[in-house]
């Protein structure tokens, strides 16, 4: 095995020095202990969910009292005892750990976590002293708080995109692997700012980037694989990512966590299973060695009856609420150039299973046979798509913008050969020239929105749409639904890669 490099007598290079990722006063933390925009914002979670904790007590206890010494007396022991547990329940169930502050569901399942815990012991508690009056903390007053506490986590989360969007709250990676992998993580960071990773510096085998030079997809290479460790621990590195490697095997990879060890910087290792991830993946332990399990996703048994039901009754409601602007929406179409109201298009869906897939028409009544003239110049693989099609109507321009054009797939969905959500729905040449990983997005049925819809939609690469689709096949679960389902208001109320 080859010595360690000493980083300052690497080849000279071209390319500027890596950028750290710094607070918005411009000063970089020294390397130990925690970055001081993470402490920032713990301090702001754990002050607000004080704040929130103690402002809803005080609230509750005021409107309840009535006048009554005992019961006003009891009222208040009861409220002093919830907030007291909500305080002590946060910490030991671990809502407050920097770690998963502002990134994944963890934050908000350790919260509700501490809720039902402070909730149980409060209820056993008044059950066993026979305290009356702590039946409405049980029941209304502690849910509510939880509730109330679930709100201003995502208020503060949703600030801290904010500022990651802009290029701060960033931990610096060093990206350890071959040049392509490490080029993919380059490029899903960027992606998903919301992350918290910026990579700014690469270790290769070779020492080298993309073309023998000392950049990869615009990151400079700082060293071969010996260099990581010193690189690790005094670069300004907060995550060392370890990406596929021929050189890298568990004895180094072992070393590396020891050499780690009692610094700040994290270790990530990429296992190579793309786009697998939640609740399919489970660690065993087999005489020491640990072994990624993966289990069979499932399309079947008390989830899917879950799904179907609740996109039955989901897709009922809407139609009754939206109804008004339905009727309203189809007298502008029509009025618009005396056209049909409705577009109705052949679509594939679970098992290759063809459908109608209806729509408001959003473009002109002859849209299809002048399909042929702009396809050549504006297709991405199978797709196509044009910023600004000349078909497309002024009514259709508009709803297009909010995808009002879609309102009428509700009918789909209440029919059952759409979901509310599911991969987008392809055309029958587009699963003609499907291969065998694209053809899994047929596992389920399509649907109205997906993670297509809320990552970018028309703006997305044909390898991109296919890539998101597979992630929700691959890992889909009730909550990843509620998750897009979410999420989609606000890419709609953006317009975000609307065209």
């Amino acid at each position: 095995m080859s010595t360690d490099h000493d980083v300052s007598r690497l080849p000279e290079r071209t390319v500027p020095s890596p950028r750290i990722a710094t607070p918005a006063g411009g000063r970089r933390d020294p390397l130990p202990g925690t970055p001081r925009w993470q402490r920032r914002f713990t301090a702001l979670v754990v002050l607000g969910d004080l704040a929130t904790v103690a402002l809803l007590t005080a609230g509750a206890v005021l409107v309840g009292l009535s006048g009554l010494e005992a019961a006003d007396r009891a009222r208040i022991g009861s409220g002093l005892i919830a907030a007291g547990l909500l305080a002590v329940a946060l910490p030991v169930s671990r809502a407050w750990d920097g770690r998963v502050l502002g990134t994944g569901s963890a934050e908000f399942v350790r919260l509700g976590r501490a809720v039902v815990l402070a909730d149980v012991v409060l209820a056993l508690g008044g059950l066993a002293l026979m305290v009356d009056s702590s039946r409405e903390w049980v029941f209304l007053l502690v849910p509510g708080t939880g509730v109330a506490l679930l709100g201003v986590r995502f208020a503060l989360r949703k600030a801290l995109h904010l500022q990651r969007g802009r290029g701060r709250g960033l931990a610096p990676v060093l990206a350890v692997g071959e040049e392509a992998c490490v080029a993919d993580l380059i490029r899903r960071t960027r992606r998903d700012p919301y992350f918290g990773w910026r990579v700014t510096g690469v270790c290769t085998p070779t020492g080298t980037g993309t073309g023998g030079g000392y950049v990869v997809d615009g990151v400079p290479v700082l060293g071969d694989l010996d260099a990581v460790t010193g690189l690790a621990r005094d670069g300004g590195h907060r995550v060392v990512a370890i990406c596929r490697s021929p050189g890298w095997g568990p004895a180094r990879l072992h070393r590396l966590a020891w050499d780690l060890e009692g610094s700040a910087t994290e270790l990530a290792v990429d296992p190579g299973l793309m786009e697998i991830a939640g609740p399919r993946m489970h660690i065993t332990p087999v005489d020491g060695m640990p072994l990624l399990r993966l289990s069979e996703p499932r399309f079947s048994g008390a989830s899917k009856i879950v799904k179907y039901v609740a996109d039955r009754a989901v897709a009922a409601l809407l139609m009754l609420v939206v109804g008004p602007l339905f009727l309203v929406l189809a007298a502008a179409v029509k009025l618009g150039d005396g056209g049909p109201v409705f577009f109705r298009q052949e679509r594939v869906g679970t098992h290759g299973r063809t459908f109608g897939m209806l729509k408001f028409r959003s473009m002109c009544v002859d849209a299809e046979a002048r399909l042929a003239s702009l396809a050549n110049d504006h297709g991405d693989g199978p797709l196509f798509k044009m910023r600004r099609d000349p078909r497309v109507t002024r009514v259709g321009a508009f709803l297009r913008k909010y995808s009002l054009d879609e309102l009428p797939q509700l009918l789909n969905v209440l029919g059952g050969s759409m979901s509310l959500v599911g991969p987008r729905p392809p055309l029958p040449r587009e699963v003609a020239t499907y291969a065998d990983d694209a053809r899994r997005r047929l596992l389920v049925k399509p649907g109205m929105t997906g993670l297509w819809q809320v990552s970018g939609r028309s703006s997305l690469t044909w390898e991109e749409s296919v890539r998101l689709d597979l992630r929700y096949v691959e890992n889909w679960t009730p909550a990843l639904d509620l998750l897009i389902l979410w999420k989609t208001v606000g890419a709609v109320l953006r317009s975000r890669g609307a065209y």
